[in-house]
């Protein structure tokens, strides 16, 4: 993974997520944020934007206070709070922001957000993106769609079902929140999770089967 971080700023955003590609996947996450994901769809039950919310915790929110302070005031101006949003984009860009999205099986791809906007609310910061399949996508079939970090190193976190959420769901339409218990996780693919999985530097795409998901199921013709 690319070194965004730079200078002395070893704390920052950027340098923990570097971290996190380094470290084993089997330490406990060091980043943790409360999500919300709404799926739109349009009248011809296309999807047209995933708009996800992340609020993190306050350990790191108070780590990134300090770091990207720059005048020393105890509040970050709307040029840090730029500074910030730019320093995450470019840091999950090859992570693909840790979406995941799947239509019967298959994965699919989902444009770059054009931007991302980081705001701090609460002592909390507050990051905000929208993001689009590359491709058309119609629901029919199981699609599913969620968040997560293959590092392991960032927790996301749905507190509520209701969090994950879509807009204008078409009728016949059936959806529910999968929250995998890990365990059970674990031991259904226990053969392919070896010792190299979990070493693996930026990761493994195994780490989906621990993502907490949106699953839509809906008539193949409607």
């Amino acid at each position: 993974m690319p070194a965004f971080a730079r200078g002395a700023a070893v704390c920052s955003i950027a340098a923990a997520l570097a971290l996190a590609a380094t470290q084993s996947a089997l330490a406990h996450p060091h980043i943790f944020a409360e999500a919300r994901l709404d799926v739109m769809v349009g009248t011809d039950r296309t999807v047209t934007a995933l708009r996800n919310l992340w609020r993190f915790d306050d350990l790191f929110s108070s780590t990134v206070l300090v770091e990207f302070d720059k005048n020393k005031d105890l509040k970050l101006d709307d040029a840090e709070l730029q500074t910030i949003a730019d320093t995450i984009y470019k840091s999950l860009a090859d992570f693909d922001y840790f979406q995941l999205v799947s239509a019967n099986g298959k994965d699919v791809a989902i444009q770059q957000p054009k931007q991302l906007i980081a705001t701090f609310e609460q002592n909390q910061l507050v990051v905000l993106f929208e993001t689009a399949p590359k491709e058309p996508l119609k629901l029919a079939g199981k699609v599913d769609f969620g968040i997560y970090d293959p590092t392991f190193y960032t927790a996301i976190d749905f507190t509520e079902d209701g969090h994950m959420h879509v807009e204008n769901l078409p009728g016949g339409c059936k959806h529910h929140v999968v929250r995998p218990d890990p365990d059970e996780a674990i031991a259904e693919n226990q053969d392919k999770l070896t010792e190299e999985f979990f070493n693996q530097p930026g990761g493994n795409d195994m780490s989906k089967i621990f993502a907490t998901r949106l699953e839509l199921d809906c008539p193949q013709h409607g």
